[in-house]
């Protein structure tokens, strides 16, 4: 549907960073799909109110179907000037938006601007800034720089790029935007994976929040990360990112998956069903006996089977083959994985500012000069 707003009532999307508050006026299940980063959303139709709406549109007649939508939509605006904008001062600058900047943002935007309100429609709305995402993931990562920490399953990578974040280093943590693990028992116990639009959202605004002159560090993925893929054009470009190999004993890798995997731990029922989906690449019978250490509370033995016969074969596969400079990359050997190892590795790497930051000793276990 149209709408007869014009400027100066619509700004671009060149415009984002100027408005005090960016207000999504899509419905609930619309905006939980996807939405501008920091937007609220206050629904001019609900979910089930957009659906009565739109069936009267097509079942009986638009006339209808806009007389129905005016006194919700109505309604609707005044219950959240009552109760989400009524405190604001005289100079609130929101940014409105719906799906393609038509007549449920700019009714909005025209009631606001009635009080008084410096109250501003996103041209095209959610649908230019959907492509506009679309279009930096394509152009973006070639303008960032990345450093890929490389290491089988246990060496901490996560872990250490927690620790380069808090140092100061630019961090792009494709685990941590995808709310997944990685690994067939990585899946967040208490926490869904957003959708693939809102995991792209997140990726553009780390992206494009990057300085470009400092390298980011990220950590060695495939391109798919439980059910979300990372778009192409950053896949490959993290495949042409600089390579440092975390090295460390099978002791604290195994200390370390124990302590990083507590919360398994703390759930059997759900560790178990996660190892039952192991028994199509190692048999019943060795999946039997690893059910069996998990009844026992034999975590460490477990911890160390897990690692020795699933995962670092995996990786002997060929688990990082798809970074290419892999076998050029330094090696980051530590013998201890607790958090002060990987604070004074990260503040070396982070201190040497890129690939000298590999020259950078970190005391005993210290980076590979070779």
């Amino acid at each position: 549907m149209s709408s007869h707003f014009t400027a100066p009532f619509s700004v671009g999307l060149d415009k984002l960073d100027e408005f005090d508050s960016i207000i999504d006026v899509r419905s609930p299940a619309e905006f939980a799909e996807d939405h501008i980063p920091g937007a609220i959303n206050c629904p001019v139709l609900d979910d089930e109110e957009r659906v009565r709406v739109g069936t009267l549109y097509k079942q009986v007649s638009p006339f209808e179907a806009r007389k129905l939508g005016a006194a919700l939509v109505s309604r609707n605006i005044a219950r959240h000037i009552e109760t989400h904008f009524v405190s604001r001062p005289k100079a609130w600058k929101p940014l409105i938006y719906c799906w393609r900047g038509g007549q449920r943002s700019g009714s909005m935007t025209l009631v606001l601007g009635q009080i008084g309100w410096a109250a501003r429609r996103l041209e095209g709305g959610y649908k230019t800034f959907r492509q506009r995402v679309l279009d930096d993931l394509e152009t973006l990562p070639a303008a960032r720089d990345f450093t890929i920490l490389c290491g089988p399953t246990g060496s901490a990578k996560t872990a250490l790029l927690e620790a380069l974040a808090a140092a100061g280093g630019q961090v792009l943590d494709l685990e941590g935007l995808a709310r997944h693990r990685g690994s067939v028992l990585g899946g967040e116990l208490n926490a869904s994976q957003p959708g693939q639009k809102a995991f792209e959202t997140l990726l553009w605004s780390a992206l494009r929040g990057f300085d470009p002159a400092r390298s980011v560090w990220a950590e060695s993925e495939s391109r798919r990360i439980g059910r979300l893929h990372v778009p192409g054009a950053l896949f490959e470009r993290l495949r042409d990112g600089d390579c440092v190999r975390v090295q460390a004993p099978l002791e604290a890798r195994v200390e370390h998956l124990l302590e990083r995997y507590a919360d398994l731990i703390a759930d059997p029922a759900a560790f178990g069903a996660k190892l039952a989906r192991l028994v199509s690449q190692h048999g019943h019978q060795r999946v039997a006996d690893w059910q069996a250490l998990l009844t026992a509370g034999a975590w460490r033995q477990l911890a160390e089977e897990l690692v020795t016969a699933h995962y670092d074969p995996a990786y002997r596969r060929g688990g990082e083959g798809l970074y290419r400079r892999l076998a050029a990359g330094r090696a980051l050997p530590l013998e201890t994985l607790d958090a002060a190892s990987l604070a004074a590795a990260a503040q070396a790497l982070v201190g040497g500012a890129g690939r000298s930051a590999l020259a950078v000793d970190v005391g005993e276990g210290g980076v590979d000069q070779g």
